[in-house]
């Protein structure tokens, strides 16, 4: 199958549209892109032909060449052209279907260029641009410089040397005029990949951009819900899953792309598994130990022609394409590198035995289509199903083993497209990126993840530069040298294959895949590799955060002044560049990075008059201007400024999670609380998985006062996300503390290591009407468990656990030793946890008295309240202490009597004796009045005559009666 988007199309036209269309649409299939632009139509556009309503560009006369495209799709799609015309041309249908191909063509003519290659067979300015400015080599760059700047979104500027950026401009020309969208919902789609592509080529993201986007994904989903076709329509869906997973990845939305992926690999029955198998891995290993490795499935089983047909190679380009050797079928792929280690093999040496047992993520056993895979030669995968792995290792960004899968644990899934994946040339360039990135940060291959890096750099500029020519102006910009030479035709993949998958693999760009080249560079320690880099790009930003990573703040201040500043002399051509220090006038009018580097420049100085600037020059629409004076006045501690600043970074990027969790924090310093839960609840409703929101939305939560005031709201787009079914409005008095123990329960389950979160769970648990009792139970066994060794009783809310007993003990009445729930939870908690750490508690030996009394065991109630005696006298001092201290001693003696007068003489129920009519105590008499007088001796001199002492006198006295 052709592109899905292409698919589309072509059941949504028309019969009669798609008849005429149909060289247009071949044209646009196979990447023939010079051809369309011949149309007559196109050529009107394009400003080729003249007519008596409309001139040609002709700059300066002629504001922006977009917008002159613009111009020439109104007076076409008015009817006031001047040109000759076909019947099936005087159809406004097939003009809007024309412009929409000729959008979609000039999209991925730009990507071709710039991102996959081969170079274009065309030279971009002859084909889109007058004789007059073709031949004029002053007035093109001037151009290409202003469609650049135009595309500037929310104060974030695009890549400045972009190549052939008229073939995108073009396009988002086309697709951003109304008549052309018009009603046509496969248009969104279109429209959708070029604002991806648009965001893309910005140094940030642009909240703009990205709510139109989401709003356009929405828009295709519901269109393609609608496609009557059934089997076309889940073919389709699965790539545009895929799609939005990469514009998911690129947000930060990774738990929305982990779903998107799953739905992908489910629709198409995709079988795959991360697993260990014995095996080994270095050279000089002598025992096999369990191996990460994944084993994968395509549904179907297609030979080599079929996978070549579904890569997007004709069958005349896998003949070109295959290599004869005998039998075999050798496909031509990039470069991969041999890892060439004197310790690790090049791949994992799997046993011949099959293991008994194995762990499938949460499962015990494998499917069985995948126990029978040889993990050293497994079956080769789908395209789809290859770029579904890529897809998981690439959203898989966190570090910490208790948050999922981490780098270790992606690399199998590279490898496994590497060594056995889909024979497209893209998705084997994407693989091989994905593993250079992994193999990054370990040791043993972070010379091979270089230089994979480094040939994927070469074989991408060696693939996009045009040849340069003396008269069209393609030359590229920044001329790099490769370690590769230019590939012959026969060994390279037809421009079809690359794109086929292009947007389910968001390949970046030449230039964004040499400054990760830099950055790589710039972690070994190689600096000077780097800076050639970024100074060969003009990435003047990069530059200056490299310099300054290094400690060498003054020269990346340096190379920043000389993009906002003229030289303090004033020339900024007869300078000594190391001495000048750029501290003249601004640059008028500023680049089109500015706010950006405007912010480095506060960021080294620490100054937020640089902020501030940032902020003006971007006409206050540079969202990190107003973050970044947010975090300098929340270190400064100055609250109220740093919720403005951050409140006013919301109004311009209202899905940016940390500003939400930082205005939070800064409403919590104020003690502005209802504010301060509005905002935390944002941050959970834009990422449920941030423990430290959930937990800072409780402590919010229960600071607002029982009041009528209304607090302030704000009408952004969040608003529509899914919120969570844990927590109701944090406007609603009465349920303040119960949505407070809904966020305290969901911090902890995230975040299940943090005795904090449970010692707030516990006591919001035990402060409800009525309380939650699970909860109180599920919480003191957790903080027993995580602060028991080193805190010992002192975990323990003694309080609140005699709460709990009690309704245990008042709610189920006769001990049944059989029953289940909440009183077996406590007893075990009582047993198990609480008793083993008591040393010095009074109150926790009665409770453990208690309970042992509930269950009929009066041996060990007896012991637990002589226990608890105990703990009161062990007190250092007591005897010339405080009326307190002697009133607790004297109310323990008093109590350990009375448990002797009614426990003694009961029969023993527990342990060997038990019901052979053995009493617990005989002596208990004795014991009663040995208690007493020990007491009466030890608190003569300090407690004579007071009433504690007449009332242990007469608990003696008693003792004497009954003797």
């Amino acid at each position: 199958m052709t592109d899905a988007l292409i698919e589309l199309l072509k059941i949504s036209l028309p019969g009669d549209i798609l008849v005429s269309l149909g060289d247009e649409l071949s044209n646009v299939q196979n990447c023939e892109f010079e051809k369309l632009l011949q149309n007559p139509l196109i050529q009107f556009v394009l400003g080729k032909q003249r007519s008596e309503t409309t001139d040609t560009f002709d700059p300066p006369n002629t504001p922006l060449w977009s917008d002159f495209i613009e111009q020439r799709l109104d007076s076409i799609l008015t009817q006031k052209r001047g040109i000759s015309e076909d019947s099936h041309e005087e159809n406004p249908q097939y003009e809007q279907y024309l412009f929409l191909l000729l959008a979609l063509a000039s999209l991925n003519a730009f990507l071709q260029s710039n991102v996959t290659g081969p170079p274009l067979s065309f030279s971009v300015t002859e084909a889109l641009f007058p004789k007059k400015i073709v031949s004029d080599q002053t007035k093109l760059p001037e151009i290409r410089s202003e469609l650049i700047l135009s595309l500037t979104v929310d104060g974030v500027a695009a890549y400045k040397l972009t190549p052939n950026i008229e073939l995108f401009c073009l396009a988002n020309a086309i697709i951003q005029h109304a008549p052309v969208l018009g009603d046509v919902n496969v248009a969104r789609w279109i429209k959708l990949r070029t604002e991806f592509a648009h965001q893309k080529l910005l140094s940030e993201v642009a909240p703009s951009l990205q709510s139109s986007i989401y709003s356009n994904l929405d828009t295709v989903e519901s269109f393609l819900h609608s496609v009557e076709n059934n089997s076309l329509r889940s073919e389709i869906y699965v790539e545009y899953l895929l799609e939005r997973s990469a514009v998911h990845t690129h947000h930060g939305l990774d738990k929305k792309a982990r779903a998107d992926i799953e739905e992908a690999a489910k629709r198409r029955k995709f079988e795959f598994a991360l697993t260990g198998l014995l095996g080994k891995r270095t050279r000089y290993q002598q025992k096999e130990t369990s191996q990460l490795v994944v084993l994968a499935r395509s549904a179907e089983t297609l030979d080599s022609r079929q996978f070549s047909q579904d890569d997007g190679i004709s069958t005349s380009q896998t003949e070109t394409r295959a290599v004869s050797d005998g039998n075999k079928h050798i496909e031509i792929r990039p470069k991969n590198l041999d890892l060439n280690d004197d310790t690790l093999l090049e791949s994992i040496s799997f046993s011949d035995t099959q293991p008994t047992s194995v762990d499938v993520q949460d499962e015990d056993t494998l499917p069985s289509s995948l126990r029978s895979l040889d993990p050293s030669n497994q079956p080769k995968l789908a395209p789809l199903d290859s770029i579904i792995l890529l897809a998981l290792a690439s959203s898989i960004t966190n570090t910490s083993p208790a948050h999922g899968l981490t780098r270790e644990e992606t690399l199998p899934y590279a490898t496994r497209v590497v060594e056995g994946g889909s024979p497209n040339w893209q998705v084997y360039t994407q693989a091989l990126l994905v593993r250079s990135r992994i193999e990054g940060y370990k040791s043993r291959t972070t010379e091979r993840g270089l230089l994979q890096l480094q040939a994927l750099v070469d074989q991408v500029i060696a693939e996009t530069e045009a040849v340069p020519t003396s008269t069209n102006g393609d030359i590229a910009p920044t001329q790099a040298s490769t370690f590769l030479p230019r590939p012959k035709e026969s060994e390279s993949a037809p421009a079809s294959e690359r794109l086929r998958y292009i947007f389910q693999l968001a390949s970046p760009t030449r230039w964004e895949l040499e400054a990760e080249l830099a950055a790589r560079w710039v972690q070994l320690g190689g600096l000077r590799s780097a800076l050639e880099i970024y100074e060969r790009l003009e990435m003047w930003a990069e530059a200056a955060l490299c310099w300054a990573a290094t400690e060498r703040e003054e020269k990346a201040k340096k190379v920043v002044r000389r993009q906002l500043f003229h030289a303090s002399t004033g020339d900024d051509i007869q300078v000594d560049l190391d001495e000048e220090k750029w501290e003249g006038p601004a640059r008028d009018p500023p680049p089109a990075d500015a706010p950006r580097l405007y912010c480095i420049l506060g960021d080294i100085d620490q100054e937020t008059r640089m902020y501030e600037k940032a902020w003006e020059v971007s006409n206050r629409r540079y969202a990190r201007a107003q973050r970044s004076l947010g975090r300098h006045y929340f270190a400064a501690k100055d609250y109220v400024k740093a919720a403005a600043a951050y409140s006013a970074s919301l109004q311009v990027n209202h899905l940016n999670q940390t500003s939400w969790f930082a205005l939070g924090c800064a409403l919590l310093e104020l003690e502005a609380y209802n504010r301060a839960a509005q905002a935390f609840t944002k941050v959970v409703q834009l990422d449920d998985t941030d423990a430290e929101a959930w937990s800072n939305l409780a402590a919010a939560l229960l600071h607002i006062e029982e009041s009528t005031e209304t607090p302030p709201t704000t009408d952004t787009n969040e608003d529509k996300l899914n919120q969570s079914d844990d927590i109701t409005s944090p406007h609603s008095p009465r349920n303040h503390k119960r949505d407070a123990l809904h966020a305290l329960k969901n911090a902890a389950k995230l975040k299940n290591t943090e005795s904090r979160i449970w010692e707030n769970l516990l006591t919001v648990s035990a402060s409800l009407s009525p309380p939650s009792y699970a909860d109180i139970a599920t919480s003191m066994r957790r903080l027993i468990a995580l602060r028991g060794a080193s805190a010992g009783e002192s975990c323990i809310d003694a309080p609140i656990l005699d709460m709990l007993l009690r309704h245990v003990i008042a709610e189920t009445g006769v001990y049944e030793p059989q029953k289940r729930g909440l009183q077996r939870i406590v007893l075990e908690l009582v047993d198990t946890q609480v008793q083993p750490l008591i040393t010095s508690s009074r109150q926790l030996w009665q409770i453990v008295a208690r309970a042992a009394l509930w269950r009929n065991r009066p041996g060990a109630a007896l012991e637990a309240t002589e226990k608890a005696w105990r703990a009161v006298l062990a007190v250092p001092g007591w005897e010339y202490g405080s009326e307190m201290q002697w009133g607790a001693v004297v109310e323990a003696t008093v109590e350990l009597v009375d448990a002797y007068e009614n426990l003694g003489p009961r029969e023993r129920t527990e342990g060997l004796s038990a019901g052979s009519g053995e009493v617990v105590a005989r002596d208990w008499r004795f014991k009663g009045r040995s208690a007493v007088r020990s007491v009466l001796g030890r608190g003569k001199d300090g407690f004579e005559g007071t009433p504690g002492w007449e009332r242990l006198e007469g608990v003696l006295e008693g003792l004497r009666g009954k003797g």
